[in-house]
């Protein structure tokens, strides 16, 4: 095969493969192939909000619900709990993260932040971060902070 002919087909495999990019660009991708009924949404945002009952039971030092969700003896021992430095989850900033926290000196998401602070201020035991009472808590954080604006770098 020549050089000449060798390019044709190259040049033809590259026309096929940018064809096929234009279209997968251009045709609208959708991870739902049927659309969420109200009645769906109303069950979402129910389980949502259920998290962020129980997120909120344990931001404000609720034991029973520490018990029950098995981190009781570990959120703090200092009788501590996370809304007597973050009123109403104020100052948490749940919006910022991912990013690099400077008392951890590190890179870290939200859920190391709130281990951060259940092992140094409240000298609690760290929590499995996929736990139903991380989930909690990230819950509440995040609602309490709906509306806030992202100012990357700002926090």
């Amino acid at each position: 095969m020549t050089s000449k002919a060798t390019l044709l087909g190259t040049l033809r495999i590259s026309s096929i493969g940018g064809a096929i990019g234009i279209a997968l660009l251009v045709v609208p991708a959708s991870a739902h192939k049927d659309p969420v009924s109200p009645n769906q949404l109303k069950a979402y945002q129910d389980a949502f909000m259920e998290e962020v009952r129980k997120g909120d039971l344990l931001f404000h030092g609720d034991q029973a619900t520490a018990d029950a969700l098995g981190v009781g003896e570990d959120l703090s021992k200092t009788g501590m709990a996370c809304a007597m430095c973050h009123p109403m989850a104020s100052d948490t900033h749940p919006q910022s993260f991912p990013k690099f926290q400077a008392q951890m000196a590190q890179f870290a998401t939200l859920r190391d932040m709130i281990n951060w602070c259940i092992e140094k201020p409240n000298q609690g035991v760290k929590i499995d971060p996929e736990s139903e009472a991380m989930k909690a808590l990230e819950a509440y954080i995040t609602w309490s902070n709906t509306g806030s604006v992202l100012q990357p770098g700002k926090y």
